[in-house]
């Protein structure tokens, strides 16, 4: 009777991800290593049909057809914007060409997912912004910011809800980073992370450590909370850590790999308990991702977020459920707080 019923559920889950399909065509413009690591696997494995590649140079795109014969490839976005069939467009390119792409893409009236940062500057976002409000609800616009997407961050963020918060710590610590801007390709993750987790930020001071290294103090609506961004330390050991301090406890957050949750000890006539009785420490696990076996819930993929922001995109494009989290108007407050740093570091 158990293995009936195992080999039913097994059954009614395959014949339920087969029979996933999409009514609308998409293309891809760019094939970097973050791309092929990150998206192209997740578009894979949904069965997303992409129908065309946009690449910078001929080269590249005929070893794309060599290796993908199914798949139309091209040096010219124009190629993309002409193809009616295709429906949304995921770009993942050279930061510096985001916005043009971006604005090209949204003119044309097709659906946008820009891989982060979408544009340099506060006034280039609000631009993009202005060309999305004129599609009205034709085309859906998002920007590839994993992180919000990610199940630990899901988790803390319905958690903390409930929560009377006192203060947080956020550590993201990596090497150096000399092939583009720190603080648009890598800060903008913890800066935005901050902002989706707690509110609108105001800085309340920001030191300068070391080139591309700071200590950040901002307030949010209900609490205050410190950063430390750097990349004055070792990418083979890189660091991103959030620790938030509530009333009932405390909860850790580490690589949206593991959260786990303390729970504050009792005070008896304001003394800790754990102080009298010498109590354990408790720590209950919210969320741990096992590499035990490699399943999809266990892929970093998975964990990171990555796979749940592209499947948000595709479902809202195919008018199944707007799941997005990450629409062009609910970074702003992110592009605010970066020009300030802009601002101080200048």
């Amino acid at each position: 009777m158990i293995t009936q019923l195992i080999n039913r559920y097994k059954r009614l889950r395959t014949a339920a991800g087969l029979a996933q399909t999409y009514q609308y065509s998409y293309a891809f413009v760019g094939m970097g290593q973050h791309s092929l690591v990150n998206l192209y696997p997740v578009l894979h494995y949904l069965g997303v049909p992409l129908k065309r590649v946009c690449v910078t140079s001929e080269r590249k795109a005929r070893l794309i057809r060599r290796k993908h014969p199914h798949v139309m490839t091209t040096t010219s976005l124009g190629d993309i914007l002409n193809d009616e069939t295709v429906k949304g467009v995921f770009v993942s390119a050279s930061p510096s060409a985001h916005f043009s792409i971006a604005s090209q893409v949204l003119k044309s009236g097709k659906s946008l997912f820009i891989e982060k940062p979408p544009c340099q500057t506060l006034q280039e976002l609000d631009a993009l912004i202005e060309l999305q409000k004129l599609q009205g609800d034709t085309a859906v616009a998002m920007v590839g910011l994993q992180k919000r997407y990610a199940p630990a961050v899901q988790i803390l963020r319905k958690r903390l809800r409930k929560e009377r918060l006192a203060n947080y710590d956020l550590h993201y610590l990596t090497g150096g980073y000399p092939e583009g801007d720190a603080l648009l390709d890598l800060f903008i993750h913890p800066i935005d992370l901050a902002a989706f987790l707690f509110g609108k930020p105001t800085i309340l001071a920001c030191q300068q450590i070391a080139h591309d290294s700071c200590i950040l103090m901002l307030r949010h609506p209900h609490v205050v909370g410190t950063l430390e961004l750097s990349t004055a330390y070792s990418w083979t050991a890189a660091e991103e850590t959030l620790k938030v301090c509530t009333a009932n406890g405390t909860y850790k957050l580490s690589k949206m790999e593991t959260l786990t949750f303390e729970p504050k000890h009792p005070t008896v006539l304001g003394i800790p308990s754990e102080k009298i009785l010498h109590s354990r420490k408790s720590i209950v696990f919210l969320y741990d991702r096992s590499d035990f076996a490699p399943t999809l819930l266990n892929n970093q993929i998975y964990s990171q977020g990555y796979f749940h922001e592209v499947q948000a995109f595709v479902s809202a494009v195919e008018g199944h459920c707007n799941n997005i989290l990450t629409s062009m108007d609910s970074v702003k407050n992110v592009y605010e707080t970066l020009t300030q740093m802009q601002q101080l570091k200048g």
